[in-house]
């Protein structure tokens, strides 16, 4: 059997020695402290983060905490009496470290729940007139209410809501930009409404089609950017605003749609996003010679499907990002899904649930996780090839699964002015890609506040 140590087997170390085992715990804790302090810079942010897989499927490992003081020596372990107050160990000093980093390292913003939020939202058709039609339900005369009082709460943290005030302050003189679809067109609306609480926006352009527009804040010298590019890369389109075509898109591959690179350089912050629209008919060009085609029945070419268009868009994008020489700081917003149920917006489908699902209770569509996995691979392959040392300041804004989670919060049937006032049991085309306003899209608006003030 072990003999138990007491402090008399302990003296007779020369003191020297004593010291020189106090200097090494002390070099031990140091290097644990800068590895911890290295975690926290580095390991959460989502600035060229290599990510293995979407982070609403992954799961954290965490390291279990064990309280020192409950931990029994192993069998035949020698134990040391020690009198007076004891220095803690280096495990001890650890634990406590991981303690005060662990509730931040927890928290992720893109995953979590819709809790009730009795308050309801920061604005309504009343108070913000930036509300186009078709999102403004409570105008066209959505009956129900209770899609407006709920909070998106992230998994291991609080979101705080949208502080107008902080965020202009924070941006005086600075230009942002929206880049992208009619979901964008949508999500400026919010900013704008938000924004509005604390100074009016002053429009000061618009093109032909009210598509890109461009606002201004006078006492911040903020500027708000609306720049209409659906696919991001060139595309000659040949549609009306009903989606009627008279023939297909032709999508060049290659080439990046200059209504958004001409004016990149005169922007500080980027929200940029595409997808929608690729789900569409179209001939893929590149060298300006055709390629391929996705769903083009007849046309004697080779299917090459919405997932490459995609794959080859992102990638051209994310280079022209990471190589060039400015440097904004540019969210690239991940995949919306639809709500469409018992068909699509062409042919009878409808939304009309009325409350957020819970977390599991709805997994999306195919075409979702297709969409998705491919922004995650092509942030993945940027990260490991074009992000050390381009200095660029690229973050996924993953609204993914809070949007998932609300198929109550679309337009439906009220895209129109009262629908049903002339018949209860009218037909109505419903939107159930867009979202009404107030509504879930604000919530992208908080994470960006929290992405960009508060990192």
């Amino acid at each position: 059997m072990v003999k138990e140590m007491g402090w008399s087997d302990w003296e007779p170390w020369p003191a020297l020695h004593r010291k020189s085992n106090h200097l090494l715990v002390k070099l031990l804790v140091s290097a644990l402290f800068m590895g911890i302090s290295f975690r926290l810079l580095f390991s959460h942010s989502t600035t060229f983060l290599p990510v293995s897989q979407p982070p609403a499927a992954a799961e954290r490992t965490e390291t279990p905490v064990v309280d020192a003081g409950d931990k029994k020596p192993e069998k035949d372990s020698p134990s040391i009496e020690k009198t007076g107050a004891s220095e803690p160990s280096v495990s001890e000093m650890a634990l406590d470290l991981e303690e005060q980093v662990s509730p931040k390292e927890r928290c992720d913003l893109f995953t979590g729940e819709w809790i009730p939020n009795p308050s309801g939202p920061a604005y309504n058709n009343e108070t913000c007139h930036f509300i186009e039609p078709p999102q403004n339900c409570m105008k066209n005369g959505r009956p129900d209410k209770g899609y407006l009082y709920w909070k998106w709460r992230p998994r291991g943290c609080d979101l705080p809501p949208f502080n107008a005030e902080k965020f202009l302050d924070s941006m005086r003189n600075k230009s942002w930009a929206l880049i992208g679809d009619s979901i964008l067109r949508n999500h400026v609306q919010s900013l704008i409404c938000l924004l509005s609480k604390a100074e009016e926006a002053v429009e000061v352009y618009h093109d032909d089609t009210y598509k890109s527009r461009r606002w201004h804040f006078p006492s911040h010298n903020f500027t708000l950017s609306l720049i209409w590019s659906p696919f991001l890369v060139k595309a000659e389109i040949f549609e009306n605003d009903d989606g009627e075509s008279k023939s297909e898109i032709q999508l060049h591959l290659d080439v990046l749609d200059a209504n958004w690179t001409d004016q990149y350089y005169s922007f500080d912050y980027i929200v940029m996003s595409a997808g929608q629209w690729f789900l569409k008919t179209a001939i893929y060009r590149e060298n300006n010679v055709v390629v391929g085609c996705h769903y083009c029945p007849g046309k004697n070419l080779t299917e090459l499907g919405v997932d490459h268009a995609y794959h080859k868009t992102l990638q051209l994008v994310f280079r022209f990002i990471t190589t060039s020489d400015h440097k904004p700081f540019v969210l690239y917003r991940t995949w919306t899904p639809d709500h469409f149920e018992n068909g699509e917006w062409f042919n009878g489908g409808t939304c009309n649930r009325k409350e957020p699902y819970k977390l599991g209770e709805y997994n999306g569509k195919g075409m979702d996780h297709l969409m998705r996995d491919i922004e995650f691979e092509e942030f993945d392959r940027t990260v490991v090839l074009d992000g050390p040392g381009s200095g660029a300041r690229l973050k996924l804004l993953d609204t993914y699964q809070l949007s998932l989670l609300r198929p109550d919060g679309h337009s439906g049937p009220y895209r129109t002015f009262h629908p049903f006032d002339k018949d209860k049991n009218a037909v109505v085309q419903n939107d159930c890609l867009h979202w009404c306003l107030p509504g879930p899209v604000d919530a992208w608006n908080d994470l960006i506040m929290e992405m960009v003030l508060n990192e």
